[in-house]
């Protein structure tokens, strides 16, 4: 995902508690997949950053030859005003944009789906039973 590009704010808000329990109904596994996901992003954001600092690296190791590199200021400036990874977890949680999945209790919208067509082919067998007879 362009982490670049998103709309989530980059200060902090109060925000309903009970908005956080529309797809897990419990507050706690919200707060775990946002955490997991806010780590997912923080970790793509920081090796993103790594590849373009790398590409200033000096090949000699000497300290005497420490230069100031406009470009690469500006780089880690750009990253410092992005949002935070969490607020961009929520952005996404608010904005239907995370997948959750929880095998332990059958919810989810990875099993809603499941059941769905789980129940569309109990139907199409149960017709196809009727048509043999």
């Amino acid at each position: 995902m362009d982490y670049k590009r998103t709309k989530a704010d980059k200060t902090t808000e109060t925000r309903d508690s009970d908005a956080f329990n529309k797809v897990t109904e419990n507050m706690y596994e919200t707060i775990s997949m946002l955490s997991k996901r806010s780590n997912q992003i923080s970790q793509d954001i920081k090796q993103e950053l790594y590849r373009k600092i790398e590409e200033f690296a000096s090949q000699n190791d000497n300290l005497e030859e420490i230069f100031e590199n406009r470009e690469q200021i500006e780089i880690a400036r750009f990253y410092e005003q992005l949002p935070k990874s969490t607020l961009i977890a929520i952005n996404e949680y608010f904005n239907d944009q995370l997948v959750y999945r929880n095998d332990e209790n059958g919810k989810g919208a990875v099993n809603d789906l499941i059941l769905e067509v789980k129940q569309a082919q109990e139907l199409k067998e149960e017709k196809a039973k009727k048509h043999k007879k």
